[in-house]
């Protein structure tokens, strides 16, 4: 497949972060029981007129902004139309020729399009009585679209898009963004052309991907079948595609729509949407700091790495957590390093999540602070940390009431050393005989002997010296 490339643009629709729905004051809360989150407006009956959520036109031109779009004093809605079970009016609210939003870039992949429009209803399959239900607790649900370019040109590229895309939404608070709820869902535009060529190829639309490694396997495959094709002679049909995740291969749906299929048509019910330039710069004002702007500071401030960053940034609350902790201990490595180890390893442990961890931020940098005078080891630190997780007790009670300063004295570092070469016979005899690899072992050893109290740097003194 080496002789063609992979050309990719994404569409991602996003469930908005509302209380209501976009033009009705129903419920949008995720499991309720079927068809509860309904009314007139949404299940369309006659004489029922949309009014426009505020809160989801504030949200929508968050996320445009934060993606680097021009957001448009005038947007006007339409009816998209056509018939599916689970959409009551026969039409879906949509934006068209007039959106929300125009040109942004996001990971190196321009954007298109950020327009508003509602969600459908969702139809539930029975396979084994070949029955369809529909539930219409999502229909009317506000969404953006967001429209790339097809800029991708491989099944990773566009992971990554993903990736970059969710957590800068995650980071403005539109959406929960959770692929397993449906509140993020990609559809994908695929197509092959020569390697060289300019030309677009004939494009198919692949769906029912719900993870991002669902989308780079259906992506891949969608690429093989195409090539399969074309180097057969054959012609690629443009159609939808559906993703069966279970067999590993993309199957035909129907053939795709066209905008004039859907017979836009402004929508007669709602006038235009305009937004003052004041409104909009209130908004952008109110953006808060976007991942690559705190990449770069955390690398400018705190001299971090990029895996380092990669890792903190990836989540809000556990670059907060950094930023207390590296800010109140004075050391911004040791706090990083200490967030990348223990405390991710006990987070993962208990299932929980950093905003409810019991170890606040000053409380382990209370406990970075005795690594760093050298009044406890790091091997008593993760005890000492295990317990504060424990009792929630402070860093420095712990130490003291068991024990764990950090023990320099070199009559009782003698003793313990003493009782290892004693347990010990055959590696103490390689080591004395010249095989210095061992005293890592045997400082190991003391440590273990003493419960992590014995000071490592003064052990390694000793048995250098002979001891």
């Amino acid at each position: 497949m080496s002789d063609y490339e992979m050309v990719v643009g994404l569409e991602v629709h996003v469930q908005l972060k509302t209380r209501t729905k976009a033009f009705c004051n129903s419920p949008t809360t995720f499991g309720a029981e079927p068809n509860v989150n309904t009314c007139p407006i949404c299940l369309a009956l006659p004489g029922a007129l949309p009014v426009l959520n505020a809160h989801a036109v504030e949200l929508a031109v968050r996320a445009a902004l934060a993606l680097g779009c021009t957001v448009h004093g005038t947007s006007i809605f339409a009816r998209k139309n056509y018939f599916y079970p689970d959409l009551p009016k026969g039409y879906q609210i949509s934006q068209y020729d007039r959106p929300l939003a125009t040109g942004g870039r996001l990971a190196g992949v321009g954007i298109t399009r950020v327009h508003m429009e509602e969600d459908a209803g969702k139809s539930i399959h029975d396979r084994y009585t070949g029955a369809t239900a529909i539930d219409l607790n999502r229909a009317g649900v506000p969404l953006i679209e967001i429209v790339s370019e097809p800029d991708i040109r491989s099944a990773q590229e566009a992971r990554r898009y993903l990736q970059t895309l969710k957590q800068v939404l995650e980071y403005v608070d539109v959406s929960d963004v959770d692929m397993e709820k449906g509140s993020l869902r990609v559809d994908a535009n695929v197509s092959a052309r020569r390697t060289g060529e300019t030309k677009f190829g004939t494009k198919t639309e692949v769906k029912n991907m719900n993870t991002f490694s669902g989308v780079e396997k259906a992506l891949e495959a969608e690429f093989a079948r195409q090539v399969a094709v074309l180097e057969t002679g054959g012609r690629v049909v443009q159609q939808t595609m559906l993703w069966d995740g279970a067999k590993g291969e993309v199957r035909p749906a129907r053939s795709k729509e066209e905008s004039h299929d859907y017979r836009y048509f402004p929508e007669p019910d709602l006038p235009p949407l305009v937004l003052t330039d004041a409104y909009i710069d209130q908004i952008r004002r109110a953006l808060p700091e976007l991942p690559d702007a705190r990449r770069a500071r955390f690398r400018e401030q705190y001299g971090l790495g990029d895996q380092e960053i990669d890792e903190l940034v990836a989540d809000i609350p556990l670059a907060a957590y950094f930023e207390e902790t590296a800010k109140a201990s004075g050391n911004a490595k040791t706090a990083a390093n200490w967030m990348r180890g223990e405390l991710l390893a006990a987070l993962r442990a208990g299932g929980g999540d950093v905003q409810t961890f019991p170890v606040r931020p000053k409380a382990l940098a209370e406990l970075l602070g005795l690594v760093g005078e050298g009044a406890v080891s790091h091997t008593a630190a993760r005890t000492i940390f295990e317990k504060m997780i424990a009792t929630g007790e402070g860093a420095g009670r712990i130490a003291d009431r068991e024990g764990l300063r950090k023990v320099s004295d070199d009559a009782a570092l003698e003793q313990w050393i003493g009782e290892v070469r004693t347990e010990n016979p055959t590696e103490w005899a390689r080591f004395q005989a010249g095989e210095t690899k061992l005293q890592k072992v045997l400082v190991g050893l003391v440590m273990k002997k003493s419960k992590g109290k014995a000071d490592p740097q003064r052990v390694n003194q000793l048995l250098a010296g002979g001891v």
